[in-house]
Formats: C-alpha cells, structure tokens, sequence
C-alpha cells in the first residue's frame, strides 16, 4: 500500500529556540484538498504530543487518521474547498527528525544528545514546511491540546502567516496539575531500567515506564465523571491468576491496561520524553515579558478557543484566559464551552459536539454567533 506521508527536508542548521541545532532535519506531513490559484485556502493542523500527520484518509492511503471525522468532503474542514495540512513535529518518531532519529553529524541515534525541544521549533519547523510549499499566508491554524500551544507560538513567532487560528482543549501555558503530571510520567519512564539513560535498545525499549506513564496520561485525559458513568465499579470476568493478590479485577482496571499495551512500544521513548517536556517549557509569556504582550503581538482577524467542562488538563477556565486575552486584539474571536464527558480526550471521541462548532465558525464569517 502507497502511504500518503511527504517528507521534506529543512536544509542547514535549523536552530533551536533554547539552543544548539539540528542539521538539516526532515519534517513528514501529509495533505488533502487542493491548494488554490491565490494559495490563500490552506489550513495547518498542529497535533497533540503522540499522534503522526495521518490525520485522516486519502485516495492514496485508505487507513483511518486520528482526526477521521473531522477532514474530509462535506466535513468541517472540506476537502472541497480548504488545502488541509498535517504535519508530524519535530522530535516525534512518525517520520520527522528526533531523538530516535540518527544524527547525520554522528551517525548514530540522536537519543538524548537531542538538543532540547520547544514548541517554538514545533513551529518554526511546519512554518518552513508551509513557506516551502509555497504558501505566505494560512487561512486558519488549528491547534488540539499541545497543538494548541504550538500553533499559538507559530501566531506569535510569525503574525503576518496566519488569518485564523482554532485552539482546542489548549492554553497560553501549562498549569502546575498539567506539569506535575507530565513530570511523573517522565520520571515512570527513566526509572524504567531499560532506559538506560536513554541508550536503550530500540528492540528492547522500557516498555514497563512506558505502560505506567500511558495509565497515568490516561486519567488526566478523561474525566471521573466518564470513569463513574462508564465502569462504576463492575468487574471483569477474567480475573488471571487467583494467587495474584493485585490482579486486575475492575473493568476500569483492565481498560487502561488495554490501552497502556496498545501504546507501549509503538512510540519512541525518548521523543516521548522531549515532546512532554517541551509541553512543560511553553509560555506565551516568553514573547513580550508577559502574556499581555505576547497578546498584541498577534495579528488574527479570527479566533476560536473550544474547551470541555469535564477537562482536567486544560480546564475550562484556562479557555476563558486565552479568549480574552485573543480577544484584546481580535474582537472576532469566540469561545465556545462543551458539555462533552470525556474530559481532555472529547476532541478526539465526540465529534459530534465538535464538528457542528468548528464548521459554522469556518463557514460564518463575521455572523459567527455561539
């Protein structure tokens, strides 16, 4: 099968917001939709801290994206009318260059000699990618959850690239909740001692950090009204082992432990840990001195902030920050509040909540009215 992943190369020292450089990295993105005559149709999508640019499916390959129901003809972001771009961030492991990717300097895997990793070089990263493509000005950045962050930088870094920006479950920076979490599963991962201080062997990665660090990531992505409603306190037919004093025996139990084993093993370890702390070190503060000016530094003419009452990682009232601060300098810019049980996690569960905001708001220039 044919995979529609591009991969384009940044060519020269690409140089790190906080220091050092890559030399000529590659950044793996895919799109749908045609790009038109005026180049003025083309919307960039910053993803979460795991997901790759196959965001959904194409002609060319027919396997379902993480966004299926979100890109597509007669879907929010129309194929029909829009050139929709994804692309994977730098120091992911789904194609563009980072820690599991080897160092052309050196020869071997980058591991953690990888310079460290803002979300400004997220960024500035896909913004050479768009500039290479041809396009000067974006119709829209849509950002979800650490994508958000990303595309808030790219809004700032370059204010003159983009027209409309669409943040989901996102923030100007971190909270404490949202760092102290991340920093836990970090250290889930380290203390793994196949870790090795980060010269594990590829075949034989700390997969035990790994399925800790996804459980505790899982918790903090959905809500406990949806475990309450959900699981309750039912048990699971299959209880293993009876000499097994702690074997799973609740139905929420084995459901993280189903989803800790899906993604074990399928993401690098290392650019797992980059990519988190990155998350971590983001502040729009960093841009003006206070968040107030990294405020009017943009340049918007449209915005939309989407948030879930149920989000524990990005609540709700991180959402009515980020509108207001939008808002001092673009007054077309909307907050919508979700009613969605899924917490952090509903943009990518409840589309049907978040595909009916997202087309008016792209489709309802100016009459925008939720």
């Amino acid at each position: 099968m044919t995979l529609a992943t591009k991969f384009m190369t940044l060519e020269g020292r690409f140089k790190m917001h906080r220091g050092g450089y890559l030399e000529s990295p590659t950044l793996a993105y895919e799109t749908w939709g045609e790009l038109n005559d005026a180049k003025d149709n083309a919307i960039l999508i910053f993803t979460g801290l795991s997901p790759s640019a196959h965001a959904a499916s194409s002609g060319v390959d027919p396997t379902p994206g993480w966004w299926e129901n979100m890109i597509g003809e007669d879907l929010p972001l129309d194929t029909d009318k829009y050139h929709i771009i994804c692309v994977n961030s730098l120091g992911s492991c789904f194609g563009s260059t980072g820690p599991a990717s080897t160092n052309p300097e050196t020869g071997a895997r980058y591991g953690i000699t990888f310079p460290t990793l803002s979300l400004e070089d997220v960024a500035e990263s896909a913004y050479q990618v768009v500039r290479q493509l041809g396009i000067e000005r974006l119709h829209t950045v849509v950002g979800c959850s650490m994508g958000g962050m990303s595309g808030l930088a790219l809004c700032v870094k370059h204010p003159d690239a983009v027209a409309g920006f669409i943040s989901i479950s996102s923030s100007a920076r971190p909270l404490p909740w949202a760092i102290a979490i991340r920093s836990l599963q970090r250290e889930m991962i380290r203390s793994d001692p196949k870790w090795k201080d980060g010269s594990y062997d590829p075949d034989d990665p700390p997969i035990s950090g790994q399925r800790l660090a996804r459980k505790l990531g899982m918790i903090s992505y959905r809500s406990p009204e949806e475990w309450e409603k959900r699981f309750g306190r039912e048990r699971v037919t299959d209880v293993g082992p009876v000499d097994d004093r702690f074997r799973i025996e609740f139905s929420v139990e084995s459901y993280m432990e189903n989803h800790a084993n899906k993604f074990s093993g399928t993401f690098d370890a290392n650019c797992y840990l980059y990519l988190s702390r990155a998350s971590d070190l983001f502040s729009l503060a960093e841009h003006g001195g206070s968040l107030e000016a990294a405020f009017r530094r943009l340049k918007l003419q449209r915005a939309l902030v989407i948030g879930t009452k149920t989000d524990i990682l990005f609540p709700i009232h991180q959402q009515h920050q980020l509108a207001d601060g939008i808002r001092t300098v673009c007054k077309d810019t909307y907050l919508v509040e979700l009613d969605c049980i899924q917490g952090h996690d509903a943009f990518l569960v409840d589309m049907d909540a978040f595909r009916p905001v997202i087309c008016d708001f792209l489709e309802c220039a100016g009459q925008f009215s939720r």
